[in-house]
């Protein structure tokens, strides 16, 4: 294999393993980006159901409770959950892809049920009460989430409408039935409320991203390649090629009256003045032994 080749081989493989680093780290930094994002999008809209839901158990419900009779019970005016659950319906329609989810180990409404995912995150806030919240990556249905969760802990205001059916308002027992959603405990966490950001688009961003830069390193790779083998043909090889023929056309006494034709000031120029000498000394030491 020439110099050349070789040296062409190298760059080309160094240049490769660099632009397959500076992609990873590109889609890596995007990425991380993305769940920052993410995290920040999802304390956001979670702040906002949370702010609702605080007014509505600080100056609606009190309220309410003096002017409903005791065992009437309308969901979208003195259950917090129903509450919540409408203002995330306005919101989605207008955010679509972003879902929240008040998932209960064992709800009154059957879609607030949890799934394994969320029963293992509830599982966690019931292992350790003092922790506020939790968050992560999640795949739900094929898609990937960031999930920002908090746990909801049962207090004793709960229990009129979570203890038991007895107690609770028979309007509710009408709507809802006995089936599930009460026994419940005071301090028990029996519910986590749950914000979902979509990752997949930023995901797809990341990995298009770090294509772009690969493939642009790549094309320079390839344009660097070839300026280097244009230099190197024209600089170096075809000069030492021309070097190499005057030479082993001195070794034959041949052309020993012509100049080697190669004037740099480089390496090459000084290689080229020393071959000059060669012929010109093995010229002379020819005519002395043509003269004897």
């Amino acid at each position: 294999m020439s110099i050349r080749i070789r040296f062409i081989v190298i760059i080309g493989i160094l240049s490769l393993v660099a632009s397959v680093v500076l992609a990873y780290a590109s889609y890596q930094f995007s990425v991380k980006n993305a769940m920052a994002d993410a995290k920040k999008q999802g304390a956001i809209v979670f702040n906002m159901i949370h702010s609702s839901r605080m007014y509505f158990k600080k100056y609606q419900r009190p309220l309410v409770a003096e002017l409903v009779e005791e065992d009437r019970f309308y969901p979208e005016i003195m259950s917090g959950f129903v509450l919540t659950r409408g203002v995330w319906e306005i919101f989605e329609k207008r955010f679509p892809g972003y879902k929240f989810k008040q998932a209960t180990l064992d709800p009154l409404y059957p879609p607030n049920k949890a799934d394994v995912e969320e029963t293992k995150i509830i599982a966690r806030f019931e292992e350790n009460r003092e922790m506020k919240d939790l968050a992560g990556k999640i795949m739900k249905n094929g898609k990937q989430f960031y999930y920002f969760a908090k746990p909801v802990h049962v207090e004793d205001k709960c229990l009129r409408c979570h203890g038991t059916p007895e107690d609770a308002p028979k309007d509710q027992v009408e709507i809802y039935g006995t089936e599930s959603g009460y026994g419940w405990r005071n301090g028990q966490v029996v519910s986590t409320a749950i914000v979902y950001v979509p990752l997949d688009a930023a995901m797809v961003a990341a990995k298009k991203a770090a294509t772009t830069l690969f493939v642009m390193g790549s094309a320079g790779i390839l344009l660097l390649m070839a300026v280097i083998w244009f230099f190197l043909s024209s600089g170096v090889v075809t000069p030492l090629a021309k070097l190499e023929e005057k030479t082993r056309q001195i070794s034959l006494g041949k052309d020993l009256d012509e100049d080697i034709g190669v004037h740099r000031k480089d390496e090459i120029g000084d290689l080229a003045k020393a071959i000059d000498r060669l012929r010109i000394s093995t010229a002379k030491l020819l005519k002395r032994c043509s003269g004897k």
